[in-house]
């Protein structure tokens, strides 16, 4: 077992948190040649998970007031939420450049001001503009030049362009770079509304057609198109698993132990985000609480690798200390070792790049 202390600091100069993995999950890393990135808005922290030349695991984390979403890496380019900001990164080397021994090396190069519209999943368009659930306002949006965001969806039955968090809006899967499905916790139309229907009032709907492909879920969270399936996480329940778009039905492939949001893929694996439940009455009283109980388990934050053929969770990471929960989760494809920057530090400053 292998951990890795990150030495950030509270008031009382103590440690904050601690990342411990299962033994062979640098060896997995390598063998997909990828990292992760992940992001934790309860503390404002953005995590990289990359290897050493040595095999030896390595963690870049950077402060960024309640990050939440992250888009997909494309082109050496991801999109990220926080406060009240959506910011864009990009790595400043040159194909197979180097600095020291990192291979990509990630600097937020700008930022669009959204305002507090509580963005969460975050996808890229085929016009290589970042398409947003903004959940305080019911619907997915996109930046604007000159405004806080520019509508592009909103569920039917949403009747007002308002701020009210009216269904709990959370989650978006893309096909082919265009919005094809979201997940929100309960078909409502009034303020706050969605917190009457955590336990089954949960649906999946087609952003194109405005049909719902499945219902009845407890708080669905982070839809994924991948090889052809639909994937999504059941938070209140704690089950990773896919939507047969035939029969409606959700099928469970993996029970998680936590309140799961963040998902994504690489070859034959799924990478889960989990998060300890927290007691207060969003979280409280779900079938997760049941399902832990039965499994004689706590809840954990962290993220678990689940092998798709036989919902295995093969590898995992834990976080452990002041970090309860995670929000999302992203493969960086063909990257060993990132390195990203933050404004927090003096690094920024002197991270100076040409463009040939």
């Amino acid at each position: 077992m292998i951990a890795e202390k990150l030495q950030t600091k509270t008031p009382s100069d103590q440690p904050t948190f601690e990342i411990v993995t299962s033994r062979q999950f640098q060896n997995w890393l390598t063998s997909h040649q990828a990292s992760l990135m992940f992001t934790t808005y309860q503390m404002g922290k953005a995590f990289m998970l990359g290897t050493n030349p040595d095999q030896t695991l390595h963690v870049t984390e950077r402060t960024f007031s309640r990050c939440m979403g992250l888009s997909k890496a494309i082109d050496n380019t991801f999109w990220m939420s926080s406060l009240f900001q959506l910011w864009r990164f990009d790595n400043s080397l040159p194909p197979d450049g180097k600095f020291k021994d990192y291979d990509k090396v990630y600097l937020p190069q700008a930022a669009y001001t959204t305002g507090d519209i509580d963005i969460h999943d975050i996808m890229v368009g085929n016009d290589g503009r970042p398409i947003f659930v903004n959940t305080l306002f019911s619907c997915l949006a996109t930046v604007s030049e000159s405004h806080s965001f520019k509508r592009v969806w909103q569920p039917p039955f949403i009747s007002k362009l308002v701020p009210e968090d009216r269904c709990h809006l959370n989650g978006l899967a893309e096909r082919d770079g265009q919005p094809a499905h979201v997940t929100m916790v309960g078909m409502s139309d009034v303020s706050d509304g969605w917190r009457e229907h955590r336990q089954n009032g949960g649906v999946v709907m087609d952003v194109q057609t405005n049909e719902i492909v499945c219902d009845g879920l407890s708080m669905p969270h982070s839809p994924r198109w991948y090889n052809g399936k639909l994937y999504l996480l059941e938070a209140g329940t704690g089950y990773f698993g896919s939507v047969d778009l035939k029969t409606n039905k959700f099928e469970k492939i993996a029970f998680c132990p936590g309140f799961l949001r963040g998902l994504d893929f690489v070859g034959n694996y799924a990478i889960v985000a989990i998060s300890s439940a927290r007691k207060n009455r969003t979280f409280g009283g779900l079938a997760l609480d049941d399902n832990l109980k039965a499994a004689n388990t706590q809840a954990r934050c962290g993220l678990q690798i689940i092998n798709l053929e036989t919902g295995a969770a093969e590898h995992w990471v834990r976080l452990s200390g002041h970090v309860d929960e995670l929000y999302d989760v992203k493969v960086l494809p063909k990257v060993n070792k990132p390195l990203l920057i933050g404004t927090q530090k003096d690094e920024i400053r002197t991270m100076i790049s040409i463009e040939q």
